[in-house]
């Protein structure tokens, strides 16, 4: 069994420095700005390498800048004070302090380590600022005035909330908006191109590949209405029910004060939650919205599958599409190429399906006025947002924008189907057309040699009646 290493002892070094909490001093990197809390984060939680998302450590950036404001403005916290707080919070928000977040997902669930991981470095950064020294948690301190009016319980759900927002925003509504646009666009240009259709993966009646592609295009425009829906669930904040929910050690105007503010940095309509009890305890919001993530990943893996599948060949398979040929996809077999585009959307799918069931668990545990699964919840909400989009940008640019329609294959398929005969059904009626199909595919032989030896239709009445083209609408 491994021995658990033992806490750096405090004893200073030219390369450390001392730093104490509640349960005493240790020794802590002299060039990083975390603090005490954050290092014994480090030692108690050594599990894995994932690392909590750098979104939510962002969003933080954001929650402090706009606490100490509202805080300053409400007369809670001195100018001086706010703007240091301020100043480097805004420097977290914008990425340029990452090197200061080490903290793993798996930790305490409320995720009050990290919380405390960014008011350690502000603190430390605006004392720096101040003129004071790393440590000495004056004059700012990490808690007193970094944290005013906030708790963990308040400021994580809050930075959940505002991290998926911004990068469903930002990233992959713009992505499944691109895809939408290259599948609409390939609707129309191969909207003559009539084919046959397919059910249950066998032939069906003709359809025009423009409609084949609509229906892709279709499905891609829903998604991204259903996200947009879902999207708005996650406006309503958490900040301001402090420990419990009931708002203790904030003041009464701090709340809706703070919403207003992020709203302003983020340009979105974030609200202060009318029941704080609801969004700290519960994250059915979450469940909901990643579910609609979800729906949209259940949407692109069928298209990437059915283009995929479209593609295969080239000589061998159904080879209606061409697909890009990106790169070599075999080490033995020289010249073969895959859809890899495919695969690679496919598998991020399938790893998103994985996240909605913890999210959905994950979800579920909300004991009494907490909910302490929420690092796990923010990790697999920003990794199907940021993956997906990072896979649909790849399957459009890569993929459908080059994507051909393979038009003598797609003849020949749509002259040796069977399934035409379903043009003679109202001339004839169902057991005649039936009899013609069952006829040609035991003889091998075509359905208009088949409908004439049978006496059921002549030549010119079967060339007048089944015509493919005109099998692609009502009639």
């Amino acid at each position: 069994m491994r021995k658990q290493k033992h806490l750096t002892p405090a004893k200073k070094r030219h390369n450390t420095r001392t730093e104490s909490d509640a349960f005493g001093p240790l020794a802590i990197a002299a060039d990083k700005l975390w603090g005490a809390q954050t290092e014994r984060s480090l030692h108690n939680f050594r599990i894995g390498s994932e690392r909590m998302p750098i979104e939510i450590v962002h969003a933080l950036g954001l929650i402090k800048r706009a606490a100490a404001e509202v805080n300053r403005d409400l007369g809670s916290l001195d100018r001086r004070r706010a703007s240091a707080i301020v100043a480097v919070a805004q420097d977290i928000a914008d990425g340029k302090l990452d090197g200061h977040f080490p903290l793993l997902v798996w930790q305490t669930g409320s995720g009050t380590q990290t919380n405390m991981n960014v008011n350690e470095v502000i603190a430390n950064a605006a004392n720096l600022a101040l003129g004071g020294e790393l440590g000495a948690k004056k004059p700012v301190h990490p808690n007193d005035h970094v944290n005013m009016s906030q708790s963990s319980n308040d400021s994580i759900p809050t930075a959940m909330h505002i991290a998926a927002a911004l990068q469903m925003s930002a990233h992959l509504l713009p992505a499944l908006t691109l895809l939408h646009q290259a599948l609409d666009r390939k609707a129309k240009e191969f909207a003559r191109i009539v084919k046959i259709g397919r059910t249950h993966t066998m032939d069906a009646t003709p359809i025009t590949l423009g409609q084949e592609f609509s229906g892709y295009a279709a499905q891609v425009k829903s998604a991204i209405a259903r996200l947009r829906v879902a999207q708005r669930e996650l406006y309503p904040l958490a900040q301001g029910g402090t420990a419990v929910g009931t708002g203790l050690n904030s003041k009464p105007k701090f709340a809706k004060a703070f919403a207003r503010r992020i709203a302003q940095l983020t340009r979105l309509p974030f609200t202060s939650a009318p029941n704080k009890f609801e969004h700290m305890a519960g994250h059915d919001a979450y469940v909901f919205v990643h579910g609609a993530i979800n729906a949209a990943a259940t949407a692109l893996f069928k298209i990437a599958n059915d283009i995929r599948l479209l593609g295969s060949g080239p000589r061998s398979g159904l080879g209606e599409l061409i697909l890009p040929s990106n790169e070599l996809g075999s080490s033995i077999m020289p010249g073969k190429t895959n859809p890899t585009q495919s695969e690679a959307l496919t598998m991020v799918c399938a790893l998103v399906f994985g996240n909605n069931t913890t999210v959905t668990v994950a979800g579920s545990q909300g004991h009494f006025e907490l909910n302490v699964y929420k690092p796990v919840l923010a990790y697999c909400m920003l990794q199907s947002i940021r993956l997906l989009g990072d896979a649909v940008n790849s399957f459009t640019d890569n993929c459908v924008l080059g994507i051909k329609a393979n038009e003598p294959r797609i003849a020949e398929l749509m002259a040796r189907s069977l399934m035409l005969v379903t043009a003679l059904a109202p001339e004839i009626g169902y057991d005649k057309a039936a009899a013609i199909a069952k006829a040609a595919h035991a003889n091998g032989s075509t359905l208009r040699e088949e409908a004439m030896r049978l006496g059921y239709v002549s030549g010119p009445e079967f060339d007048r009646l089944v015509r493919p083209e005109k099998m692609t609408r009502p009639r």
